[in-house]
């Protein structure tokens, strides 16, 4: 018996049946995409779509972050799927900031920390990042937005757009934290941008809690460390 095809209905139901067996443990970029497309584009094979859509933005991110427009330049894209994406990182905002208006006061980095593993699970890879999460007076977690990918010591987060962001939350205060690779290690570059953040925080009253470095099963505090004003 021939094998099926990955447009056939027996190859759709497979990847629906995998995910619910075990999410998207084990599912390659471009399937996880494929399987979304399925609900889009009906009786179609979207693998080529799927990994023509990787191979432009990159990612499910940056799929995610296209314009309509430049998603409708992909080939067998149409309005539909750019549609079903769309809907996808915006449905995923609203999830976000009601998760983090839901949760208790943050009382430890313990606190943070769980938070953060938590969101950064949306992300494909576990890559090094840089977060800002927003808090009210009652230390009640607002938002997070991610600052920075790639290494902190070559960082160039603006104070002036973090500050935007603070007050788009209404935010009384930040807690930064930096998800390392490996373990948490201080660095000159960090320790600058940390005193930066919170110079310009502290010039319009907004108070920043910690700079917190998480690495693998440990973490280190920029205010433990003595790198912030009392």
């Amino acid at each position: 018996m021939p094998a099926a095809q990955s447009g056939s209905p027996g190859h759709r139901k497979r990847l629906r049946e995998r995910f619910l067996r075990s999410s998207l443990e084990g599912f390659h970029d471009y399937e996880v995409v494929e399987l979304l497309l399925t609900y889009a584009i009906p009786r179609r094979d979207v693998k080529p779509v799927a990994k023509a859509l990787i191979k432009r933005f990159k990612g499910l991110r940056g799929i995610c972050e296209a314009s309509p427009e430049e998603m409708l330049e992909v080939s067998g894209c149409g309005a539909r799927s750019a549609e079903l994406f769309w809907l996808l990182k915006e449905a995923a905002s609203v999830y976000v900031n009601e998760k983090a208006a839901s949760r208790p006061p943050v009382k430890s980095a313990a606190d943070v920390i769980c938070f953060v593993n938590d969101h950064a699970k949306a992300y494909e890879d576990n890559g090094e990042r840089l977060f800002a999460l927003f808090l009210n007076s009652k230390n009640e977690i607002l938002g997070i937005e991610l600052l920075h990918e790639g290494d902190v010591n070559k960082a160039f987060v603006h104070p002036r757009s973090v500050m935007e962001k603070a007050f788009g939350y209404n935010a009384r205060s930040i807690i930064f934290v930096h998800k390392a690779i490996g373990q948490a290690a201080p660095s000159a570059g960090e320790k600058a941008l940390a005193q930066v953040l919170e110079a310009a925080a502290r010039s319009i009253d907004i108070l920043v809690h910690d700079h917190i470095i998480v690495g693998n099963r440990s973490f280190l505090s920029a205010r433990d460390l003595g790198w912030l004003r009392p």
